[in-house]
């Protein structure tokens, strides 16, 4: 986390943190109806974007066939430097590609490709059912504070200013749930908060390799279960 996000957090949310980082969840499968309706009903998308933050999109896309452009170019130029590379280049690349192999198989193994684990009536499930209830922005600050595990975001979707909107939404107190790294051994934005029930719900970060996970990483008893065995 930067010192500008730090003192970001200090001043607009009045906590000290270990660590933070920008996550997501993925798709909100439909509940049970009664699971649904006991947990109040709350909505299980995020908002819509505003019509402002729209406008932008809609400036933004004549932009992306040149995206795209520079994309292709970058592919090639990959490719042309591996065509070009050494036996030496060749074989670290080749272990590098299998290595993003081996991490995309344990991600499928492990769940991880998956909101949740499917356990409606678990302590996740609970969490994750009321989790744009509490915002209805498409994202969450995740922090770690003293064993805490806080979530900050802005109270509504926004495009831009996140930063500077955002407050705490939701906090799951130490005891109840841990954060864990369940790919250490690969680099990777997958993390997951696991419950004391053993249920659990993935959370996708901005940046792969977050400083969620470098803190994670540095202090390995932070978290439980901290593996690629399921």
């Amino acid at each position: 986390m930067s010192r500008s996000t730090d003192r970001t957090i200090r001043n607009r949310l009045g906590v000290a943190t270990d660590a933070g980082a920008w996550c997501t969840i993925g798709k909100i499968p439909e509940p049970p109806a009664d699971v649904y309706e006991a947990s109040g009903a709350g909505p299980l998308r995020p908002a819509f974007l505003r019509p402002l933050g729209m406008l932008g999109a809609v400036l933004v896309a004549p932009f992306m066939p040149i995206a795209m452009l520079f994309s292709l170019l970058a592919s090639g130029e990959e490719a042309l430097k591996r065509l070009l590379s050494t036996k030496e280049e060749r074989d670290r690349a080749r272990a590098a590609d299998l290595d993003v192999e081996r991490r995309d198989k344990a991600i499928v193994e492990l769940g991880l490709d998956k909101t949740f684990d499917g356990n409606w009536h678990g302590a996740a499930a609970q969490f994750l059912l009321r989790w744009y209830s509490h915002s209805s922005h498409h994202q969450r600050f995740v922090l770690l504070a003293q064993g805490r595990i806080l979530l900050a975001s802005p109270p509504k979707r926004v495009s831009v200013r996140r930063d500077e909107r955002m407050r705490v939404v939701a906090e799951i107190p130490a005891g109840e749930a841990v954060l864990e790294d369940p790919l250490p051994a690969y680099e990777s934005n997958k993390l997951r908060i696991r419950f004391k029930d053993d249920t659990w719900l993935t959370l996708t970060s901005e940046e792969w390799r977050s400083d969620l996970h470098k803190y994670l990483m540095r202090h390995p008893d932070t978290g439980e279960g901290q593996s690629t065995e399921a």
